[in-house]
């Protein structure tokens, strides 16, 4: 009986080679890996076709699925490449770390399970290069080990140098509990009779698992340092995974400053290495505009290998590629972000353990030919075809569930439209957070909905559910709906604030106006919308009674959201119950900015005539009006454009009028307002505002010629019904 212990680096590429090239010379019986030996059922699907690394193996308390923790896999991860070989050779193998049950029962205790302790080098690998000389550890183990993979003789070295670095070292708790478990688990495999074992482990470990070696515990001080540990309960479940996040930078402990360089070198050992990898960066330099040439990839192959010889470098490494990279091509924060880092995701069979929520949001990207990428991409949602529709869905209600794949941003079009444009990009940490959701449901569908009616049910605020709600029709989740609503008018008949009222009525008017496009139901929710319009009109005029300046300007803006959210839904009360409001508001004592408001919204709506609107501008701006409530009357009416001012010259003399007869202190006190006020217009309507005062005329031009074509001018419209998914009458 033969015990191998291969002592190697997490993800390092020629760790993973000599690994391979050790178990075709040894044969093992058994292959024993450094992985947590929760995982040890799940090991089986390596090696299996749909199981594209880079992957984690994610382990979480089911009861509590916040608390779980990830164990990666690259193809170039020597337990990878292990596990993969003994299922290609039916050998058997098995996961003989501390159990996560164990570490998630005592996570955020005292013990954070670090290998530094009194007495024990703080960097064994700095500590080893200094031996050798070599000032730069991570480039003095490259050097040795993860450009060669020289396969059993590189083991012994390592098995010999860590040796010495242990010299002195006193473990944490944490790290006698895994050392003992691992040495528990050869010493089963030797009880069974296997003649060859191959144990591979971190290099670290090497010397404290040699279990024939002498000062090494022994079975009885094992068993009791590994008894009476807590424990709970866990599952196991293959999630993609990120070459960005097997980065050192991301906060993964074991990970690699450059992933897409240790794929790249695990992909092409050697010399010709090197080239290959300038290749690539010509390639993507090229895609993104860039000059790449033959003769620039020559060039940064033989000033790489100058510079290695330069610095006294065995062989050529990242540094100098990137230098020669630098020199040569030029883009070399494109490189490092594309080839030395990347952006690679892995993926995840629907037979792998996963849960069955996991399952359903894969099946459900298959079928709206979504694709999860580690990049941000952007995807066009057109709501008009069944494709689009699943897409929208899917996106949807992946957000109502808190798992936010992407957002919708401003593009062609947006979520109120037939078309959405969204904004894609997974995060390992999201198939947490799917496991952290699947308490609600085994299907998208179902745990989506179960969490808005969740939600719902502890909301009491209008604009809350109205959001809710809002969602649900987006989703697709018709369960969610109807439930919400019905609290919604509950809330709403028994709300005395009309401003909240008010503030719910848009984003309703557009669920509404759109819900055709979406393919909604939304019958019940306009008895809903009827009744806040019927109480928002019945209680407005009281409720802009008495407001200070800040009261007042958020009322302007509600009442522009109420004409607005009426003008949507083409609802009867904009052409009957609104005006009479706002005549009210206009005429009735109230604040200058809602009365001046209220006049300009009966002015375009076409209510009252333009004799009308000028006898009321007249009364606001008379002399027996304090000017500052002239002045705020002004600000509400003009609403931020001075087009009403240029296109009728009786209002403009009507203000100019106003502002000549105001004396001096009166001037001085109102003139911040106005100045606030015009500087709001365009600079093209000031200028013109400015001509017709000094009375030199407005070049005034037809834009219409005489001679229109009706045959263009339909197929015009045609075409403009068909962008806005409205039909061709």
């Amino acid at each position: 009986m033969s015990i191998h212990l291969l002592g190697i680096r997490h993800h390092g590429p020629g760790s993973a080679r000599s690994v391979l090239q050790a178990l075709d010379d040894l044969r093992p019986d058994i292959v024993l890996v450094e992985a947590p030996a929760d995982v040890d059922n799940a090991l089986r699907w390596v090696g299996e076709p749909g199981l594209v690394p880079p992957v984690a193996l994610l382990t979480y308390v089911p009861a509590e699925p916040g608390r779980a923790a990830f164990a990666p896999f690259a193809t170039f991860s020597p337990e990878w490449q292990a596990i993969r070989w003994a299922n290609e050779h039916a050998v058997e193998v098995h996961a003989v770390d501390l159990p996560l049950a164990v570490t998630l029962a005592t996570i955020g205790g005292d013990d954070d399970g670090s290998l530094v302790a009194e007495g024990a080098p703080p960097d064994p690998l700095r500590e080893l290069a200094s031996a050798a000389g070599d000032p730069d550890p991570e480039r003095w183990w490259e050097d040795v080990i993860e450009h060669r993979g020289d396969g059993t003789p590189a083991f012994d070295a390592v098995a010999e140098a860590m040796a010495a670095a242990r010299e002195g070292f006193v473990p944490t708790q944490r790290e006698l509990q895994r050392e003992a478990h691992m040495r528990r688990a050869i010493r089963a495999a030797r009880r069974a009779g296997h003649g060859e074992i191959v144990v591979v482990c971190g290099a670290w470990h090497v010397p404290a698992l040699d279990i024939d070696a002498p000062g090494v515990p022994n079975a009885s001080t094992d068993a009791a340092t590994l008894r009476g540990l807590p424990k709970v309960k866990t599952a196991v479940a293959w999630v993609p995974w990120t070459h960005r996040r097997l980065a050192a930078g991301s906060g993964y402990a074991a990970g690699v400053e450059s992933p897409g360089w240790y794929r790249h070198v695990f992909d092409h050992p050697g010399s010709d290495g090197v080239a290959r990898f300038f290749v690539d960066a010509a390639r993507l330099v090229r895609q993104r505009g860039g000059a790449a040439s033959p003769d620039h990839l020559i060039a940064g192959t033989r000033l790489a290998e100058s510079l290695a010889a330069m610095r006294g470098r065995p062989r050529v490494g990242l540094s100098e590629v990137l230098d020669a990279a630098d020199a040569v091509m030029g883009g070399l924060d494109l490189v490092r972000r594309e080839l030395v880092v990347g952006d690679e995701l892995g993926t995840v069979p629907e037979s792998a353990p996963q849960v069955p929520l996991a399952r359903d949001v894969t099946k459900a990207q298959k079928s709206a030919r979504l694709s999860a990428r580690a990049e941000t991409t952007t995807v066009e949602v057109d709501l008009r075809t069944p494709t689009g529709l699943r897409k929208s869905h899917l996106l949807h209600r992946l957000v109502a569930l808190g798992v936010p794949w992407g957002s919708v941003v401003d593009g062609r079009g947006s979520s109120g439209t037939f078309r959405e444009t969204w904004e894609l990009r997974w995060e390992p940490e999201l198939s947490v957070r799917l496991i952290e959701r699947a308490g609600y449901g085994t299907t998208l569908e179902s745990a989506a909905t179960a969490r808005l009616l969740e939600r719902a049910g502890g909301s009491s605020g209008i604009v809350e559910l109205v959001g809710i709600i809002t969602a649900a029709l987006f989703a697709d989740l018709p369960q969610a709906v109807e439930p919400t609503v019905q609290r919604l008018a509950s809330r709403a008949a028994t709300d005395p604030d009309v401003g909240r009222l008010l503030d719910a009525l848009p984003p309703l008017a557009e669920a509404l106006r759109y819900g055709d496009v979406r393919s909604t139901d939304a019958g019940a929710l306009r008895e809903v919308v009827d009744g806040i319009v019927v109480r928002i009109l019945a209680g407005v005029v009281a409720s802009a009674h008495s407001l200070d300046d800040d009261a007042a300007a958020l009322m302007v803006e509600r009442l522009a959201g109420l004409q607005g959210a009426l003008a949507v839904l083409d609802h009867p009360a904009r052409r009957h119950g609104l005006p009479i409001a706002l005549v009210e508001l206009s005429t009735t004592t109230g604040h200058g900015l809602v009365q001046g408001r209220a006049t300009r919204l009966l002015h375009d709506a076409g209510v009252w005539s333009i004799d009308a609107v000028q006898r009321r501008l007249s009364q606001a701006l008379s002399a027996g009006t304090p000017p500052a409530s002239g002045a705020a009357f002004v600000e509400g009416f003009l609403a931020g454009s001075g087009s009403v001012l240029i296109h009728d010259a009786d209002l403009l003399a009507v203000l100019d009028g106003w502002v000549s007869s105001l004396r001096p202190d009166a001037f001085d006190a109102v003139i911040a307002l106005l100045r606030r006020t015009f500087g709001a217009f365009e600079a093209a309507e000031r200028r013109q505002l400015m001509m017709l005062l000094m009375g030199v005329g407005v070049e005034r031009t037809n834009g219409f010629g005489a001679d229109v074509d009706p045959e263009r001018a339909a197929a015009a419209l045609a075409t403009v019904r068909h962008m806005l998914g409205v039909g061709v009458s």
